[in-house]
């Protein structure tokens, strides 16, 4: 039996009321953006999809368009979304627990509290130098922003046009992509982690509880 008569039987003993004719298909420049996007291991840009697929600017926006609709949420396992400055294929939200049962963790890379401590700071004070995140940390950050460049979620951005030309850091696209954002401007306002007076309150007596513990 062929490929294509075996995968035919198969749909339908699955559901003998099956039309094949039936079935609603994407226009083929859909198609294409869907097998490159598939293909690629990074977000990829308007303009490189444009190029790639022969598209110009309105037929693009079409072609995402439908694709979009196509995986729209409640669909397929996969959406597309805009992170990074470019469109990706990503888990849709309510198959991300059985994919990181499988996969065995939500991220690729496991960061330690050190770690995610020195790319908040250099998230939000980008560009910036080694000297600068050290001083909001209160320790030598040197370790950390390395391990960081080396994971790709960190670069260099040049040197800083001070006394010594210290290199500048920030967060690169592979940053953008795992936390998905489009930009930087996704990223919270650093007014929501502000401490209200109740949480400094609650603080306040944990602190004072532990001290009288020990010194009992």
């Amino acid at each position: 039996m062929t490929r294509g008569r075996l995968r035919g039987t198969i749909v339908e003993n699955l559901r003998p009321d099956f039309d094949p004719a039936s079935r609603v298909t994407v226009s083929h420049p859909a198609r294409l953006l869907e097998a490159l996007l598939f293909i690629s291991p990074r977000p990829l840009s308007a303009a490189e999809l444009a190029d790639a697929c022969g598209l110009g600017e309105g037929g693009l926006a079409a072609a995402l368009a439908e694709l979009h609709d196509e995986y729209a949420d409640g669909r397929h396992g996969l959406e597309i979304r805009e992170v990074a400055g470019g469109f990706t294929f990503a888990v849709a939200s309510d198959c991300e627990a059985a994919v990181e049962r499988f996969a065995g963790a939500r991220r690729p890379d496991d960061l330690s509290p050190a770690l995610v401590e020195t790319l908040s700071v250099v998230a939000y004070l980008q560009p910036t130098t080694r000297a600068a995140v050290a001083q909001v940390r209160g320790v030598s950050s040197e370790w950390a922003l390395t391990s960081l460049v080396e994971r790709g979620l960190v670069e260099e951005d040049g040197r800083a046009d001070t006394p010594g030309a210290p290199i500048v850091y920030r967060t690169s696209a592979r940053f953008l992509k795992l936390l998905g954002l489009r930009d930087l401007s996704q990223l919270p306002a650093l007014e929501e982690f502000s401490l209200g007076a109740d949480d400094v309150d609650a603080i306040r007596l944990r602190l004072t509880a532990n001290a009288e513990r020990r010194r009992a």
